[in-house]
């Protein structure tokens, strides 16, 4: 059996000690000299799985799509300097969706910052706005003799003691509230010496648990409205399958008086439930709005995708709004009443069980007719349109086998997915934070390799090429697949209002390319295939699913210029 090796610097024993103890076991490195003390402590731990990644950016929504999957802190390792500034994107991703990761940034000393040192940079609290706990460590200097002097082993003693708390509040803090926190660690060389045993006991102080009490005057009002409401809306947006017990979801599907709207990334499914929001209401007349308007809205997980669900919300507002959530609440609708810190499924059973048990209504049975009468025209639609990115979308989504992870990429990607009625025993991710095109390729990689659950990655061409250092890591599973869309441009910007046809606008908005993924395949070892049709694109999703032996990429070509027309038509259909 290899002999463990540790760092001889006792703040990187600590906080290898430290992360071991909380739990934390995925740790996720690029290549560096400051942070060489954590890179052997690390790598030298026989429990620790240890990643090693080059390009930061791609190293940290890489760590995000391994905590999406985990729902645990994973650690992220770098050298000093700019190294840290590239994990800002999935930072500030991981900070709105929720999702613990724990930066752990090398530095140098703090008497070598803004004298022209070779690569420096201000670390400390680089993440202000957007993370849950910066800690900023004591340096330490290990001498080669025993220091005896009184002052100096007690100045030793109170850093090493204001260290191990800020690492300890720091872990605490993304494992308790769910999100990113930042470690800044600054090293005096040597950094590279090994000692065979540690040379210090770090402590650990554990989390500090809060129960939030949903009081009983609180409930008494809540209960009061509900059982009095005939128009009760909840909309659920981004959400962990089996995050809602199937049990409250059959509850709503009873009740008449309530409707529920699903978002694709909800992983909410029932034949009672509005599951393409788009399509029902984009051609609602005034009438027809003020009779969609609830008189109580719910809303349960994270962001919502569908602009026109929160454009008729802000307008048609309900008299409540109750968002259910242990950790935060959006006023997304400018009419948030309660926040309610409980998770979704503690709130039903507490609050259900005070409520009459349904309230006669014809509120979900008119919409749902509608919805019923959407789905025909729509199938109408489909059936007679040329081959654009909606008639793709819809053979990609019937094509996909059974319970496959489908990671979505921003922009167009999503919002098409969200046209059509998936497959129920799919799982839908999307990083809906901040909605950014940039780590889609890297975050379903590591949530494919954390899940081990067959994933595919469906995204479009100006993402795909964003991230195509995500490709580059030996990390990638057999059976990972891609289907890129490539519409040679931003697609999304041809369907947004005030777009004007010309040079500037295909240059500097829709950003017009003649790029394929062909090269980048075979250089990171992709099987490719190629789709420029509806035959061709049928028989390219049923091929790579046939072959596991190598990652797959599927690239169609569809037309720039006609989905955007496609699209607008789809919607005027439903008039």
């Amino acid at each position: 059996m290899k002999k463990r090796l540790y760092s001889k610097i006792p703040l990187a024993q600590s906080i290898i000690t430290l992360c071991e103890v909380k739990g934390i076991r995925h740790i996720v490195i690029s290549p560096g000299s400051r942070n060489a003390p954590l890179i052997i402590g690390f790598s030298e731990h026989p429990e620790m799985n240890c990643y090693s990644i080059v390009d930061e950016r791609c190293a940290a929504f890489f760590a995000l799509g391994i905590a999406q999957q985990l729902k645990k802190p994973v650690a992220l390792v770098c050298t000093s300097g700019s190294a840290l500034l590239n994990y800002y994107p999935a930072i500030s991703e991981a900070f709105y969706s929720d999702i613990p990761l724990v930066v752990l940034s090398a530095d140098r000393p703090i008497e070598r910052i803004d004298i022209g040192d070779g690569q420096t940079i201000r670390q400390k609290n680089v993440f202000n706005n957007h993370i849950l706990y910066s800690a900023n460590l004591y340096s330490e200097v290990v001498a080669e003799t025993p220091i005896e002097d009184a002052k100096v082993l007690q100045k030793q003693h109170e850093a090493q003691k204001h260290n191990e708390r800020e690492i300890n509040l720091a872990l605490n803090k993304a494992i308790e509230k769910k999100g990113p926190v930042h470690i800044n660690i600054p090293f005096y060389e040597p950094l590279y010496d090994k000692i065979d045993h540690p040379t210090i006991i770090s402590k650990n102080i554990p989390i500090e648990t809060r129960n939030y009490q949903f009081s009983d005057r609180l409930q008494s009002k809540m209960s009061d409205q509900w059982n009095h409401a005939k128009r009760k809306m909840i909309l659920i947006g981004v959400n962990s399958p089996e995050a809602i017990d199937q049990k409250w979801i059959s509850h709503f599907a009873n009740d008449s008086s309530i409707l529920v709207l699903t978002e694709t990334t909800s992983n909410i499914h029932h034949t009672s439930h509005i599951n393409c929001i788009d399509q029902l209401i984009s051609t609602l007349n005034k009438d027809e709005l003020e009779a969609l308007q609830p008189d109580i809205l719910i809303t349960i997980g994270g962001m919502i995708v569908s602009k026109r669900i929160k454009n008729f919300l802000r307008q048609y507002q309900p008299k409540s709004h109750w968002h259910i959530d242990s950790k935060k609440a959006y006023d997304t609708y400018f009419c948030l009443t309660e926040h309610i810190k409980l998770e979704p499924n503690s709130f039903f059973s507490h609050f259900l069980s005070t409520t009459v048990t349904f309230v006669d209504s014809t509120y979900k049975p008119f919409w749902t007719s509608i919805r019923d009468e959407r789905r025909v025209k729509h199938a109408i639609y489909l059936e007679q349109a040329d081959f654009t990115d909606l008639k793709a979308f819809e053979t990609i989504f019937k094509k996909i086998p059974d319970n496959q992870m489908i990671q979505l990429s921003n922009s167009s990607t999503v919002r098409y997915a969200q046209l059509f009625t998936l497959n129920p025993t799919l799982r839908v991710f999307c990083n809906r934070g901040t909605s950014g095109i940039d780590g889609s390729t890297s975050t379903a990689i590591g949530a494919a390799l954390a899940s081990g659950i067959p994933t595919t990655l469906i995204t479009g061409d100006l993402s795909f090429f964003y991230d195509s250092n995500g490709l580059w890591n030996e990390y990638i599973p057999s059976n990972f697949k891609i289907i890129l869309i490539n519409n040679e441009g931003g697609g999304i910007f041809r369907i947004l209002p005030g777009k004007e046809e010309s040079s500037n606008f295909s240059k500097y908005f829709e950003t017009t390319h003649h790029l394929t993924a062909m090269h980048l395949s075979k250089m990171f070892g992709f099987e490719y295939r190629v789709a420029h049709d509806l035959d061709e694109l049928t028989y390219g999703v049923e091929k790579i699913y046939q072959d596991n032996k190598l990652p797959q990429l599927l690239e169609v070509f569809t037309p720039r210029k006609e989905n955007d027309s496609t699209l607008i038509d789809y919607f005027k259909h439903f008039v």
